[in-house]
């Protein structure tokens, strides 16, 4: 399966942010991809620099959103294509939006939706509200989980979806600064999972968007460049490469997760109580 990462400028403008991305949309179906990956608030804007404080929330133009994120489902179904799109999402009265992940299917249909749940502290500060629980999605037989920007930096999000049983994260970001890839380059080979990884243009200074294979080790990468760019890899279970991450990792360490392999082979020696001898 074929999958795509976008790295694509983020504006004030949520149009010219659509077309943006419908634009990648096209340009990863011609590639042969079946999904593509965008950025946190890539439709939207993320924070300070397009949507400029919490407050603005009250002005923010939830119906143009609204009509773009359905252009987007168009785009999907015209194309064939399945597309992760970050965008805040409304709530009702004064609470702050989540900070989400629109998964859309290649029927042009919203799929579901993923809501950012280990929000930064400054996030907390009125510009969003924490989401409540992890989401997992199946496309041509491979199982996908979402993760967004600082929940790179929580292990257990990454070992929560192993057990789930996914064979990759899509992770979007507002920036993915050298500990942040390094943090997932580990998530990746302890897990045993791809990893999907989005930026947007302007922050590709600090570190480019791209794919890591479930060994750890990055198999695409978008380019350093400000403008727009796309990466595309291909998940294969098959891949000899991975034979001993998914075939033989993977599979051991949830049995000794589990304990029961170690249990048989607990003994009862007291010299293995001493801890004061040699």
């Amino acid at each position: 399966m074929k999958v795509a990462t976008a790295q694509t400028p983020v504006s004030r403008e949520i149009p010219v942010n659509a077309t943006a991305i419908r634009e990648m949309i096209r340009s990863a179906a011609q590639q042969g991809a079946r999904l593509i990956v965008f950025c946190e608030g890539a439709l939207s804007g993320y924070g300070k620099a397009q949507i400029g404080s919490p407050e603005r929330w009250r002005d923010f133009d939830w119906d143009r959103q609204e009509a773009e994120l359905r252009s987007i489902a168009e785009a999907c179904g015209r194309f064939r294509m399945f597309a992760v799109v970050g965008a805040a999402h409304r709530l009702s009265g004064s609470h702050p939006p989540h900070n989400s992940l629109y998964v859309f299917a290649d029927d042009g249909s919203l799929l579901t939706r993923y809501d950012k749940r280990y929000l930064s502290n400054s996030e907390l500060g009125g510009w969003y509200s924490p989401g409540l629980q992890p989401i997992t999605v199946d496309i041509d037989g491979y199982r996908f989980g979402c993760a967004l920007c600082i929940e790179s930096q929580f292990p257990e999000i990454f070992a929560e979806y192993e057990r789930l049983g996914a064979d990759a994260v899509l992770f979007s970001s507002y920036g993915i600064p050298p500990h942040f890839q390094i943090a997932l380059q580990a998530h990746a080979g302890l897990n045993c999972l791809w990893i999907i990884a989005a930026t947007p243009g302007q922050a590709a200074h600090e570190g480019t968007g791209g794919v890591i294979g479930p060994d750890g080790r990055w198999i695409g990468r978008c380019s350093e460049s400000c403008g727009a760019s796309l990466a595309v890899a291909t998940l294969d279970r098959g891949d000899p490469v991975y034979e001993i991450p998914l075939q033989k990792a993977r599979p051991w360490r949830a049995r000794a997760r589990q304990g029961d392999i170690y249990r048989e082979k607990m003994i009862d020696d007291p010299r293995s109580l001493d801890r004061g001898g040699y």
